[in-house]
């Protein structure tokens, strides 16, 4: 009898130990199919984005999804590298351009100065005092682009107010008459004042 027990107990320890490798077994398997059903479906999702992005699906299956992203990868490759080209195009253009323009500006300029000197008119600036702080100006000086626009930079800097003012572009020079103030505290002589306009006309 001792004896028929444990080998009943030894099926039964058996029967355990079969039962608790399977149910293992059945637990490793699951979490692999569970892991497999995840990866698949990350697949799916990245080629469902991909074909969202290609413009051109011939086929839905994924082989073709990826062969037309492919494809449609080269063909924008190609547009950047055309595209690309056409811009150093344009900037070559552009920087010829510019220099005919610099060119064009220095001829215009060099003419206009030949012509100030062939008619005799010499660059000159006279000043007169009329009252207080207020002075009255007449410059002349040879016409050239911005010119004018940097006269009234430097002035307005060195603190010299301009109004009532006219100017005359005539024989390759620049008039310019108007009246003056002096918006600082100090006053300057009427000589240093003309000294200070010429040296303004020399510098720009």
């Amino acid at each position: 009898m001792e004896f028929l027990g444990s080998a009943s107990d030894a099926s039964c320890i058996t029967r355990a130990r079969r039962r608790q490798t399977y149910d293992d077994s059945t637990e490793f398997k699951s979490k692999n199919l569970h892991a497999e059903r995840r990866r698949r479906q990350k697949l799916s999702d990245r080629l469902l984005t991909l074909r969202s992005l290609v413009p051109i699906i011939t086929n839905m299956n994924k082989a073709s999804i990826i062969e037309d992203a492919i494809t449609y990868v080269e063909v924008l490759q190609r547009d950047v590298k055309i595209l690309s080209d056409q811009l150093l195009e344009m900037e070559s253009t552009s920087e010829e351009k510019e220099k005919t323009i610099r060119i064009d500006d220095q001829i215009n300029n060099a003419d206009d100065h030949q012509e100030m000197k062939k008619n005799g008119i010499e660059e000159d600036v006279e000043v007169t005092k009329i009252n207080g702080k207020k002075l009255w100006m007449k410059i002349v000086f040879g016409k050239k682009r911005g010119r004018f626009t940097k006269l009234l930079e430097a002035m307005t800097y060195l603190g010299f107010e301009m109004t009532d003012t006219n100017v005359t572009a005539c024989n390759g020079a620049i008039l310019v008459s108007a009246s003056v103030e002096r918006t600082y505290e100090d006053t300057l002589e009427i000589q240093e004042t003309k000294e200070l306009i010429q040296q303004i006309i020399r510098s720009i």
